[in-house]
């Protein structure tokens, strides 16, 4: 395989993507675990989503 003079900068474009994209999957990660806990935290005070709500139950 031969990337020519540019090699350099194809590899390092390669290189950028790769991290780029990790980082974005570790920030959704840590994002879907800090919402997770603001949801335990609501429940645990009484608050309840609106599609677990009945007719007869909460507003």
């Amino acid at each position: 395989m031969n990337l020519g003079e540019h090699a350099g900068f194809i590899i390092g474009s390669y290189a950028v993507a790769v991290v780029v994209v990790i980082l974005l999957f570790a920030w959704v990660a840590l994002d879907f675990h800090a919402q997770r806990r603001i949801l335990a935290d609501l429940e645990g005070r009484g608050l309840t989503r609106r599609s677990q709500r009945t007719e007869e139950g909460n507003p």
